[in-house]
């Protein structure tokens, strides 16, 4: 990875470069080893992972009058969602899977030449890193008016779809709700040593270390990673193997997105061993993350695309959020999984997912540390 360094640019000046543009795709599709231990089961890929695995093996050629949608979220989450709104407003819906960071990068080198019309990102990064470029039309103030302020962007460009909480999941064997400590700065603490499982390739994780950078400054985010790793973390491949690597026993803890929780449970009964704990008084651990959709400045449809990003907030969408993928709809009057924390009284931190753009710094800092 040497030679490969970004000044001050974030995102923006970062793909620009073809060459810094690979790195990024290689580090977020999980292509990069990372430090630590691996876990027991050697580490392999499980379904339903947090980024969208969905690659394009065929060049992706839109048929011409369709509404063409650029989504990171993974298909066998949100095909349904797209389907309805295929069905009801007859408008026809092609759409490019794959990777949000690999997607934005792509629309990024396409430049006016981009068939897309609605970037559906699973991140607020992404969609800071295309708002820095200029590349979303302002979106209807009906539309905005939907979400709550801190779920969208501040100049109105694009909307939180639904939201993730990041919790600490814990084995319901070795620790109680009482036993969790109350930061996530105390998992540095010597006694977890060996104790915790991480993700760090994937995407939701590097939102948060992004986030710890902008709450607490860079010396502090780094001072936690290095705790972190000095403590021995299991490494895990995505969010869904950390949480079962907590539910079997290979670790104790395990930093992951709320979600993950209630589709074990699902599957697996009410038995599964492990269950999510909050963290509490704006703590950047108990950090909310959305992800979200805009309009591109290339729209041929921008009517339509409009229109597709007022349905992913309609209640019908929005209850298909809340039911079959467990994250916090964005919307009043959408009744969110039982059992579930409602998100108003989750003390998350203050922070603008706007500025959640620098992917390129929180890189440069995981390698440094030696995290990736």
């Amino acid at each position: 990875m040497e030679g490969v360094r970004v000044s001050d640019g974030g995102w923006g000046r970062l793909w620009r470069s073809r060459a810094i543009c690979l790195v990024l795709i290689m580090t977020l599709s999980g292509l990069l080893a990372a430090c630590g231990q691996e876990p027991p089961n050697g580490g392999e890929q499980a379904a339903g992972g947090t980024t969208s695995e969905t690659t394009q093996e065929e060049p992706f050629r839109p048929e011409e009058g369709s509404l063409v949608v650029y989504s990171g979220r993974e298909e066998a989450l949100v095909e349904p969602v797209i389907e309805q709104f295929e069905e009801e407003s007859g408008v026809d819906a092609q759409v490019r899977y794959g990777d949000t960071a690999e997607l934005a990068a792509t629309i990024l080198e396409e430049g006016d030449n981009s068939p897309a019309d609605v970037f559906f990102a699973q991140d607020p990064g992404a969609l800071g890193a295309l708002t820095d470029e200029e590349r979303f039309r302002e979106l209807p103030q009906g539309t905005l008016e939907r979400v709550p302020e801190r779920f969208r962007s501040p100049d109105g460009l694009w909307v939180g779809t639904s939201g993730r909480a990041r919790v600490v999941a814990y084995n319901t064997e070795v620790l109680s709700e009482s036993e969790m400590p109350g930061s996530i700065f105390a998992f540095t603490d010597p006694e977890w040593s060996g104790r915790i499982g991480w993700a760090p390739t994937n995407g939701s994780f590097q939102a948060f270390v992004t986030a710890l950078r902008e709450i607490e400054g860079e010396d502090r985010a780094r001072e936690w990673l290095e705790g972190i790793q000095a403590n021995d973390p299991l490494v895990y491949p995505d969010n869904l193997t950390a949480l079962e690597g907590v539910a079997a026993g290979e670790v104790d803890v395990a930093f992951v997105n709320h979600y993950y929780l209630y589709r074990a449970i699902e599957e697996q009964g009410a038995d599964f061993g492990a269950r999510n704990y909050y963290l509490k008084n704006g703590d950047p651990g108990a950090l909310v993350l959305a992800a979200g959709a805009g309009v591109l400045d290339t729209a041929d449809n921008p009517e339509a695309s409009e229109a597709f990003v007022e349905y992913l907030l309609s209640q019908e969408a929005q209850q298909f959020f809340a039911d079959e993928t467990y994250e916090y709809p964005m919307i009043d009057g959408v009744e969110s999984e039982e059992g579930l924390v409602p998100l108003s009284e989750i003390e998350s931190p203050n922070v603008d997912l706007s500025n959640l753009d620098d992917l390129q710094g929180t890189l440069e800092l995981l390698q440094e540390t030696g995290v990736l």
